[in-house]
């Protein structure tokens, strides 16, 4: 399996209406391209995720902790756990990395 930030970033500007687009999966790991428009507005999941920044600045907040965040930074957010981007800038946009058992169970830093 195989898939291009550029061939992403196109899926995802075909999709105007869409925050982003799931671009590879096998069993319980999915990545997608995210890049929302001046807010995010997301939710706690239910796996846990990396973030692998691609572009953009700004701040990322995990679990009460707010931190700043650059291209090339790898953030790690537990199931279930209320994340979010704050502040960043327009172009913005993320590998996510979904991976593991519904509820995080089992795993560990």
């Amino acid at each position: 399996m195989r898939s291009s930030l550029k061939s992403a970033l196109q899926e995802l500007a075909a999709n105007p209406d869409a925050l982003f687009v799931k671009v590879m999966e096998h069993g319980s790991m999915s990545v997608e391209i995210y890049r929302p428009i001046h807010t995010d507005n997301q939710t706690p999941h239910l796996q846990d995720e990396l973030y692998v920044i691609i572009s953009g600045s700004g701040n990322f907040f995990n679990n009460g902790e707010t931190m700043a965040f650059q291209p090339g930074d790898v953030l790690f957010v537990q199931a279930n756990i209320e994340h979010r981007f704050l502040n960043f800038t327009d172009d913005f946009a993320t590998w996510v990395i979904f991976y593991g058992p519904p509820g995080g169970e089992g795993t560990k830093l």
